[in-house]
């Protein structure tokens, strides 16, 4: 993982942000993600775990479906994810899948992190797919609507 990060990443990643921002309006945790294909979002999503009641509802899995019915394929081919928050293992998995190359998230998740936290599943050299990932693009902004939220529920 590096933290090697391009002039409009964080154009993207605040849109990312803005995603974490609508999960508040269901009352789920705040994470949001975009996928980017040519300067283009064809993905976007946030947390819609407790709104659909699905464990697999998560903004990068929702980010990551849109974009692959916009672009008519699985392989998500020469695109970036933008994730507020480090993927967790099935996330992760997915990106794999997909074949996205570029992955660039804000904030480390010590808990469930699979990008390099807890796990790194990103880059396990047996796979057939390994994205480069940066980490710690508008981290603070990121914690800081995470802690937000689960002080309000203590």
């Amino acid at each position: 993982m590096s933290s090697h990060f391009f002039p409009r990443d964080e154009y993207y990643m605040r849109l990312a942000l803005r995603e974490a921002e609508r999960a508040l309006e269901h009352d789920d945790v705040p994470v949001g993600a975009v996928v980017v294909r040519d300067g283009e979002v064809i993905g976007a999503g946030h947390n819609e775990r407790e709104l659909r009641n699905d464990p697999t509802a998560h903004a990068e899995m929702l980010a990551l479906r849109e974009a692959s019915h916009t672009v008519g394929s699985w392989r998500v081919l020469d695109a970036v994810m933008y994730v507020t928050l480090e993927p967790c293992a099935m996330c992760a998995g997915a990106v794999v899948l997909s074949r996205i190359p570029r992955v660039v998230f804000g904030t480390t998740d010590p808990k469930a992190g699979a990008a390099g936290s807890v796990v790194d599943l990103l880059n396990v050299p047996e796979f057939n797919h390994r994205p480069q990932v940066s980490g710690g693009l508008l981290a603070e902004d990121a914690a800081n609507l995470l802690r937000a939220f689960f002080a309000s529920r203590r």
